[in-house]
């Protein structure tokens, strides 16, 4: 039974793989225990590997730290490439207030956490894991082992033992402050449905398809291309029907005369300015459209040919060369009014209108296969690691040691500069949500299951010998700022209580959080709050756990 025992406890290859898969798939299992609604998910791997490592199922440090590391990349890697689309836009719409108030609540932390090493002479490196735990963020404490690492040549296993001390009451506090904040301001629902009601109808910007009956004499013979240089709208203009309800698919160069009726695809703010401009609103279906000319259809089709990705419209001459026109689209679920100098992404889903003959032309020249959007753009994601190396180990700052992005930072900030700009240089960066989630997922285990390997020697002796004190220590960091924040953030700024249990959320990156946030709000409010704040909060914690380490070395 030799070979049995070499297997749990030996130094082989398979005793590796062994080891960290029999520590993912109990820790995966663990976490699907819900306690209160609440279940720790895959932070369960930390915990099963200290456990494992406690009895003696180590792994080689050299192999452990590659794993730690390689898993850390893909997780954040594969993180920035899904925020990258919407990270700059997140700063518009009210999102630079959110974004300050989640800085501040970091900066909170990281003062609260200073503040707590100084009147208890709790080593940095270790109050550092546990402000990483308190906040539950994985990445800061992966960039806080590595900064360590890089500066002293040594690892602290105390930074992985104080996040796992902290973690458990971490995810606990966070909810805590959303529930305290709800009743300790007595919050209502009903009076923050009702506001949220109100900034919908204010800010709605869905695509939405009107009839119009054109009846300004002054423009009559006047092309669709002119009508777009006088108002300053985006909207675009369907299909054209004439006196004999003919209707032909409009373009450019389609003229407009008196008693035309027009179908136009709009948004909800622009419908009134350019109804008033072009005439007035006629009760005509979009079915309606559909039965006066069957030979027009309109069809969905997806852009899946990588040639096609970062072109603009202007570039193909759709309109021009096929005859149909593009009404819509479809990024991310979000339905977008098209213009000439947008630039389209694989993955992209545009909304044709024309005949079947015109629209099987554009589907091939657009790919419209998804089979081909399944593949794996394995390019994009390896020269995005590369390049998120590369620029993690520049120093940018001596305070004393150089400061790094790191390996975490690095390949974040490279990852939401290619989901944004990629296109620019060819890059395909579209991947499926599913293909998303499982590298991210593959990545996170991989770094837990190594971090808590590590870190189990020595962690009872560390709870027995005084680490019991570090879950107070945590609690204070996780809820002190939550609390300061949410105050300022509610009675200063009357943020609704629902994006506000977002910004919560996304301020200390908890996904458990995050999902008892979208169960109680019974809306999306919370996610998009958490989504705006999600990737300056997850550049932040990166680099406050690097500063705060080489601080005090």
């Amino acid at each position: 039974m030799y070979w049995l025992y070499n297997l749990f406890f030996g130094d082989t290859l398979a005793h590796t793989i062994f080891v960290l898969a029999l520590v993912i798939t109990v820790g995966i299992l663990l976490g699907k225990i819900k306690i209160g609604g609440v279940s720790l998910g895959t932070t369960w791997i930390l915990f099963v590997g200290i456990a494992a490592s406690h009895f003696g199922m180590t792994i080689d440090p050299g192999v452990l730290s590659f794993i730690k590391e390689f898993g850390l990349i893909l997780f954040v890697f594969s993180i920035g490439l899904q925020v990258g689309p919407g990270f700059f836009s997140s700063f518009k719409n009210g999102g630079m207030q959110l974004v300050g108030l989640a800085s501040l609540i970091v900066v909170l932390g990281v003062a609260t956490a200073y503040a707590l090493h100084l009147a208890t002479d709790t080593p940095i490196p270790t109050m550092v894991g546990i402000l990483s735990g308190a906040v539950t963020n994985t990445p800061g404490l992966g960039a806080a082992q590595q900064a360590y690492s890089d500066a002293s040549g040594i690892n602290d296993p105390s930074i992985a033992l104080g996040y796992a001390v902290a973690y458990p009451l971490g995810v606990i506090g966070i909810i805590f402050s959303m529930i305290f904040i709800r009743y300790a301001l007595r919050i209502r629902f009903e009076k923050e449905d009702e506001a949220l009601a109100a900034m919908s109808n204010e800010h709605k910007k869905y695509a939405d398809k009107i009839s119009v009956q054109f009846t300004n004499a002054v423009l009559d013979g006047r092309t669709v291309g002119e009508m777009k240089e006088l108002i300053n709208r985006s909207f675009v203009i369907s299909r054209i029907a004439d006196a004999d309800n003919h209707i032909t698919v409009a373009t450019q160069d389609s003229r407009l005369h008196i008693g035309d009726k027009l179908l136009i695809v709009c948004s909800s703010e622009d419908t009134d300015a350019i109804t008033a401009f072009l005439g007035h609103i006629i009760d005509m279906p979009f079915e309606e459209w559909g039965s006066l000319d069957s030979q027009l259809v309109s069809r969905r089709i997806l852009i899946t040919k990588p040639s096609i990705n970062g072109k603009k419209f202007a570039d193909l001459h759709l309109r021009t060369k096929y005859g149909i026109n593009i009404t819509r689209v479809n990024r991310a679920g979000v339905d977008l009014i098209p213009y000439q100098g947008m630039e389209l992404q694989v993955g992209d889903r545009v909304m044709v209108v024309g005949s079947e003959k015109a629209i099987a032309q554009v589907a091939d020249l657009l790919g419209n296969s998804m089979k081909k959007l399944r593949e794996p753009n394995l390019v994009t994601i390896f020269v995005g690691i590369a390049l998120g190396v590369l620029l993690g180990s520049i120093p940018l700052l001596n305070v004393p040691q150089p400061v790094k992005l790191g390996l975490a930072g690095g390949p974040l900030i490279v990852a939401i500069l290619i989901g944004r700009f990629g296109t620019h240089f060819h890059l395909v960066t579209y991947t499926t949500m599913s293909a998303n989630l499982m590298l991210r997922e593959v990545g996170i285990t991989l770094f837990l299951a190594a971090v808590g390997i590590g870190a189990g020697d020595g962690f009872v002796d560390a709870i027995v010998g005084g680490g019991y004190r570090w879950v107070g220590y945590g609690v204070i960091i996780t809820v002190v700022p939550l609390l300061i924040v949410s105050l300022i953030a509610r009675l200063g700024m009357k943020v609704n209580y629902y994006t506000l249990m977002g910004l919560i959320a996304g301020s200390t990156t908890d996904p458990p959080a995050l999902a008892y946030a979208n169960s109680t709000a019974g809306n999306d409010m919370p996610a998009v709050s958490y989504a705006t704040v999600y990737p300056v909060v997850m550049f932040l914690r990166v680099l406050t756990a690097q500063i705060f380490i080489l601080f005090a070395l």
